[in-house]
């Protein structure tokens, strides 16, 4: 092979025997090499922990830890990211799941923070649900890995880092303390405040009014006179409207869908039990039959069966289901033990359903099973085939016991809607005379 003689690489190697000029030059071309690649992989290693809010060159002149350094192997090199959310979780419904759908994506490991009874009490008025059912309620997320009982209601840098998380995550609106403080303005000031869409059509609001609604048709029909009265009552303050405590309607898409859906398919060696029912207000009661499902089986794949509306409604009556097919198929899919649901099952468990889904065990809980339209057993097939198992989750909450609630404590919910809504009428207000002020004062200058 021929050594070429002259060039910048040559230069301070003259007088040396060409063949050992060649290695000594080639050997220097790996040391800049390796020298480069590992400045640009320090580089790229800094601008990320910049990024996340973990790089501080007061404290550490801009050096990598020893867990960061590049001696590491990749395995000890990857940083996992801990986001923080917290809230009320009062009813929670599809709106809550895709808040923290929506926050698990932005890290790695999502802590989920749920305020006691007596923080909810003093700062927004009574819950529907007691601390305890929330907790549990939270848990079944199946984004959520973690959770902290008792989280502080205003969202310090202090209880971010107790709990070792990069930032915290909120949806578009905004949440007030008693005093009319924005429970974010310290994390949001140090920049370890993320944003999340918040999801439309749905809120805790929404739901009770539907609930004081007598008429069939509440959720197919926004002008019905009565849903606008009581909407007014609960989502409308003495001064306007909010737009994050009001009332608007849900579209459902193909994309929420296929973003709420486990996407996986049954596998060889898993137990397919399939479960149906309304699911309406998915509550704490459903989550505990869901899981003791769950239970019945080393690899359980569960199947959920939802009944359209107007099924529901024939065999419930009254004014239900409280929320419709899609609303209830957004907070079934969002439970951890569920696998997959279909959408407008058929009441009857019939033979063509079970083989088509290769249905292994169906169960039911202690609720009455009432016939259907023909005065049949619509369990008749499965019990036929000795694959029926009745569950008791020792939980005896029902959808109904939930609007009792409700009708029962109407006025306070009213009235802590109202107030809750007055405050945020009253921070629109200010930020819009701050905004004005800031357009004014250059054209002043």
């Amino acid at each position: 092979t021929s050594v070429p003689s002259t060039g910048r690489e040559f230069q301070g190697l003259s007088g040396i025997h060409p063949e050992r000029r060649w290695k000594m030059t080639m050997l220097r071309s790996c040391r800049t090499f390796r020298y480069r690649q590992t400045r640009r992989s320090v580089f790229y290693r800094t601008f990320e922990m910049i990024k996340n809010g973990h790089h501080d060159s007061k404290e550490s002149g801009g050096a990598l830890s020893h867990r960061e350094s590049p001696a590491c192997g990749p395995e000890k090199r990857k940083r996992v990211v801990r986001v923080w959310c917290d809230g009320c979780y009062d009813m929670v419904h599809y709106g809550h799941s895709n808040q923290l759908r929506q926050a698990k994506a932005m890290g790695d490991h999502l802590v989920v923070g749920v305020h006691t009874d007596e923080e909810i009490s003093k700062h927004k008025g009574p819950p529907v649900f007691t601390q305890e059912e929330r907790y549990k309620m939270v848990r079944a997320i199946k984004w959520v890995d973690e959770i902290v009982e008792g989280a502080p209601y205003v969202t310090t840098l202090q209880t971010l880092d107790k709990h070792n998380c990069d930032f915290c995550v909120h949806g578009d609106d905004i949440t007030l303390t008693v005093d009319g403080r924005d429970t974010y303005e310290e994390v949001k000031r140090m920049d370890r405040y993320r944003e999340c869409k918040r999801t439309q059509g749905v809120s805790t609001t929404d739901l009770v009014g539907r609930m004081l609604l007598m008429t069939k048709a509440h959720h197919t029909n926004m002008d019905n006179s009565d849903y606008q009265q009581h909407a007014g009552n609960l989502g409308k303050g003495p001064k306007g409207h909010s737009p994050w405590t009001g009332v608007s309607q849900f579209l459902q898409t193909s994309q929420k869908i296929i973003q709420f859906a486990s996407g996986k398919e049954p596998q060889a060696g898993d137990t397919i039990i399939y479960v149906a029912g309304a699911f309406d207000l998915f509550h704490i009661g459903h989550v505990d039959f869901l899981e003791t499902v769950f239970r019945q089986a080393e690899r359980p794949y569960i199947i959920v069966g939802l009944h359209f509306d107007q099924e529901v409604n024939r065999y419930k009556g009254k004014n239900y289901p409280i929320m419709n097919i899609h609303e209830r198929t957004l907070s079934v899919l969002a439970c951890r033990y569920v696998s997959e649901v279909v959408i407008g099952a058929p009441y009857a468990v019939g033979k063509d359903l079970l083989d088509h889904f290769k249905v292994d065990l169906v169960c039911h809980g202690k609720t009455e099973v009432l016939p259907d339209k023909d005065d049949t057993d619509p369990y008749a097939e499965p019990k036929k085939r000795g694959i029926f198992r009745m569950i008791d989750s020792g939980n005896g909450l029902t959808t109904d016991i939930i609007v009792q609630r409700i009708i029962e404590n109407r006025l306070q919910f009213e009235a802590r809607n109202q107030k809750k809504e007055a405050k945020e009428i009253a921070v629109i207000q200010a930020l819009k005379c701050r905004e004005g002020g800031e357009k004014s004062r250059p054209a002043a200058q």
